[in-house]
């Protein structure tokens, strides 16, 4: 049995935009709906989402037979969660608040098994399709994708080192963190926000590296690949489905009360 291949990872290698959804209902069905949708790839957030190891597991089982990646993000830089993760077949990880060379060392670390790093082996594991990918300790890292998040200005600051750590296959900008980090809670559209996103896209394309970002502003979301993002989350589906949801509600009530 082949080891799958990483088709999100061959892309960003490629210079291939990605357009992905953010995906926090944490439902394996509700997900299977969305992978049909169009999109490059799906986020499976399990750190502001009731999502644990069995609910990423049933989602990712959801997506396998659509055209489209699944990338999960842990709660945490935890090695632990990590290995878990990896161990029910996902490919890429977005790994949250890295905010320096170390930690996203630590990161790289966790990924990789003895002796480059710490990940715990087992011969028996979905990732491994239960042993039967043979030699898949040996060949999985050329699949696996590494993305890590900066979400602060001390982690902006470190951008330069933080991409020039061998393992890291992205780097990914939280705008809504890095708002509040800047005193500007809530508003992940403020200009001084923007600028220094902008800043930080141009110095991770310079590093050699492609660089990500969520936003459901769309002007800002064309804005960052025009300036060169190449993984770009553009909508969150509990946000659209609260938004229309309450359109849908609110057009029909206007229309009974006129």
């Amino acid at each position: 049995m082949e080891l799958p291949k990483n088709t999100f990872k061959q892309a960003l290698h490629e210079g291939r935009q990605q357009i992905g959804l953010w995906c926090t209902l944490s439902s394996a069905y509700g997900l299977e709906l969305l992978a049909g949708s169009g999109f490059d790839w799906l986020l499976i957030d399990t750190e502001h989402s009731p999502s644990d190891v069995p609910g990423v597991l049933a989602q990712l089982q959801a997506v396998a037979a659509y055209p489209v990646s699944a990338v999960v993000r842990p709660a945490w830089n935890d090695p632990v969660q990590i290995k878990r993760y990896l161990d029910i077949g996902a490919q890429t990880l977005l790994i949250p608040y890295v905010q320096n060379a170390d930690e996203a060392v630590q990161a790289v670390r966790s990924m990789a098994y003895p002796s480059a790093g710490i990940r715990g082996v087992s011969a028996l594991t979905r990732a491994s399709r239960f042993g039967r990918v043979k030699n898949y300790a040996a060949a999985c890292q050329r699949e696996l994708c590494l993305l890590v998040q900066v979400e602060t200005l001390e982690a902006i600051s470190n951008i330069e080192a933080i991409a020039a750590v061998e393992g890291v296959d992205g780097v990914f900008i939280g705008p809504g963190d890095l708002a509040a980090d800047m005193g500007y809670l809530g508003q992940p559209g403020h200009p001084e926000v923007v600028k220094v996103i902008e800043m930080a896209i141009e110095r991770i394309r310079r590093c050699g590296k492609p660089a990500g970002i969520l936003t459901g502003d769309q002007a800002l979301a064309r804005r960052c690949i025009a300036l060169g993002t190449l993984f770009t989350a553009v909508g969150v589906d509990a946000g659209i489905l609260a938004n229309e949801t309450s359109r849908l509600s609110q057009a029909f009530k206007s229309t009974v009360a006129a």
